[in-house]
């Protein structure tokens, strides 16, 4: 792993869930313990998931940045790779590491770089490996860390994009921290569940990323809660809060997904056109710009890909 003497700063995607602030921690701790001079910050302020982590395990929440270039040369990618949905002055700097568990795609450089993808649950994963090939040891309290965030990628295994190699790091580092891993995973899960206190706005934004998709700009939102009535009773606000960021952002095609973590299942709510692609993607049929889909819990596996395909 190529190391740089002049200071980077590691950050995963806007709207950071808790593999972007947390694999960005990791990485750079790793990267330091290599010798380099890396900085973890983050695109956005952590979620009520995360801050119930980093509250738990007693960290701190990473520095927020807009832009990089006016401080630092080179940046190190968590979590994502596609330029929407990184800094934005993205293009004024050298990427020099990316570690992503996404698609490739709205990605290129100038210069040869360290890229080390795989189709795993979660980008804490595939970090776990690299400190084992580094023979560097996870503290405690980043194992902790590190477990949270893989708890969360895969909805504490229960979603289709857990692998094997998933399980067996949280259960590593349940070890290392001295956690019950289900017990609390499930508590944790249920921290980000806490919907009562946010706008209308906050909840469209709280984990929102932004696909080019044949063309179109296509907004994608999750939010997990254990009562799916509760956010459909704020459903005529929640449009309007669509169709307002929607316009003053060019976004084509909003989707709003909102999982019950404890079945497993998504309603879609579409705001936008086109709307067909939505239907024709999951072969289904829109009433009242909604739809139930049974077991669909990955936006990167069970969404993103079939709306490709149908754009």
């Amino acid at each position: 792993m190529e190391i740089f003497s002049m200071k980077e700063l590691v950050f995963g995607h806007k709207n950071p869930d808790t593999d972007a602030i947390v694999a960005a921690k990791a990485f750079a701790y790793l990267q330091n313990q290599l010798g380099a001079d890396a900085e973890a910050v983050a695109l956005g302020t952590p979620n009520e998931e995360t801050k119930f982590v980093l509250e738990h395990f007693a960290e701190k929440a990473p520095r927020v940045v807009t832009e990089v270039s006016k401080e630092v040369d080179a940046v190190m990618l968590v979590d994502h790779n596609e330029a929407q949905q990184s800094v934005d002055d993205i293009k004024d700097v050298t990427v020099t590491h990316v570690v992503d568990h996404h698609r490739i795609a709205n990605f290129e450089t100038a210069a040869p770089l360290y890229y080390y993808a795989e189709p795993v649950g979660c980008t804490s994963t595939i970090i776990l490996k690299l400190f084992k090939q580094n023979n560097v040891e996870v503290p405690a309290k980043l194992a902790g860390l590190m477990l949270s965030a893989i708890i969360s990628d895969t909805l504490l295994f229960k979603s289709p994009t857990t692998t094997p190699a998933d399980e067996e790091a949280v259960k590593e580092l349940a070890k290392i921290a001295d956690v019950d891993y289900e017990t609390y995973g499930l508590e944790m899960l249920k921290a980000g569940t806490n919907l009562g206190s946010k706008s209308e706005k906050e909840l469209i934004d709280s984990d929102a990323k932004s696909f080019k998709l044949g063309g179109k700009t296509v907004r994608i939102n999750q939010v997990n809660t254990v009562d799916l009535a509760e956010v459909f009773a704020r459903e005529a606000k929640l449009r309007s809060a669509i169709e307002e960021e929607s316009a003053e952002k060019g976004y084509d095609l909003f989707l709003l997904m909102v999982t019950n973590i404890l079945d497993s299942n998504t309603r879609l709510l579409v705001v936008g056109e086109p709307k067909d692609v939505v239907e024709k993607a999951f072969d289904v049929k829109l009433t009242d710009d909604k739809v139930d889909l049974p077991g669909v819990v990955s936006r990167k596996k069970q969404v993103v890909p079939p709306l490709e395909k149908a754009f």
